[in-house]
């Protein structure tokens, strides 16, 4: 059964088009942030296979520079303009280098120097700070079901990685330490955009972020582009790099934003927790990498979880 919305925004998180009758997909947030979860879960597999050929600096200085250069077009196409309202010029800068420049070289140096299941395990954590974070600021309203829910989810998060190997050891702290300020990154960016102004769409704030974030993500991953030759590199690496870009930076970013507006910094994040299962699955025909009974118990209890913290207390 197809059920239509007449709507005035929904081609896309900050894209107008007025009066236009969209399926009804396209104006729920959850279903949107599904979307997010399937591409990103995606995106793991993809990435794994274009490093094998390009450096992960490299990689991301050149997908966040498209990305941006994507993000402005499209902002002068939908909107006209590319300025922004007075007085939120340093907000989008100081969000764009925490939450892409910081929380990318944070992620990538940190990956480095630990194992990819610590690194997934922790990075699962930032519902949970966001969800203390925001309530302490007035931002997130935590009830019963979001504690439920974080509570199933991230047991179930945590069944998958210790099955794949996440352990506490000195010879990852260091790494750790580093993944968790990434998250750390994340939940400020998150909650930042939760508070920006309605003033701002949320396509012409996913761009300010990338286009304040993107510089130095550039600067360190330059060299690289520079000194790569380009003839060498294979048409799966390329489309890594344009999927990467496109779907999982362009296509994400915005509909990541637009939900934290509509559904609440919590509620987004949390969905987040169901990308491991996506990219368990991905993995599986790509990889070869074959889960477990184990790691399906998890994924189990990681959907419930999600679908719970979805749920409303009577009277709201």
């Amino acid at each position: 059964m197809s059920v239509e919305t007449t709507v005035n925004t929904d081609l896309g998180p900050g894209i107008v088009v007025r009066g236009s009758r969209l399926p009804g997909v396209f104006s729920s947030p959850d279903m949107s942030m599904m979307l997010v979860v399937l591409l990103w879960g995606s995106n793991f597999a993809i990435i794994k296979a274009s490093l094998k050929e390009v450096a992960p600096l490299t990689f991301t200085g050149l997908r966040f520079s498209l990305a941006t250069v994507l993000l402005l077009g499209l902002l002068r196409w939908r909107e006209g303009s590319l300025a922004l309202p007075r007085g939120n010029f340093l907000r989008m800068l100081w969000l764009g280098l925490i939450g892409n420049t910081g929380y990318q070289i944070l992620f990538v140096h940190g990956l480095a120097r630990t194992t990819s299941a610590n690194g997934s395990l922790i990075i699962s954590s930032t519902p949970i700070i966001v969800a203390l974070a925001g309530s302490l600021i007035g931002l997130e309203r935590i009830n019963r079901y979001i504690i439920i829910g974080m509570s199933l989810a991230f047991s179930g998060i945590l069944i998958v990685m210790l099955n794949r190997g996440a352990s506490v050891s000195s010879d990852t702290l260091t790494g750790d330490l580093l993944v968790l300020g990434s998250s750390f990154c994340w939940a400020i960016y998150v909650l930042g955009m939760r508070a920006v102004s309605h003033e701002i769409s949320p396509l012409k704030a996913t761009t300010y972020t990338l286009v304040t974030g993107m510089p130095g993500l550039l600067l360190i991953g330059l060299p690289g582009i520079v000194t790569t030759d380009w003839s060498e590199v294979s048409s799966v690496a390329i489309g890594g790099i344009l999927y990467s870009s496109i779907f999982a930076l362009v296509v994400c970013y915005l509909l990541h934003n637009r939900a934290v507006r509509l559904i609440g910094g919590v509620r987004t994040t949390i969905y987040g927790c169901i990308i491991p299962v996506v990219a368990a699955l991905v993995a599986w025909p790509m990889l070869g990498e074959r889960p477990n009974a184990a790691q399906a118990m998890g994924a189990a209890l990681i959907i419930s979880g999600v679908v719970i913290s979805g749920r409303k207390p009577r009277g709201q």
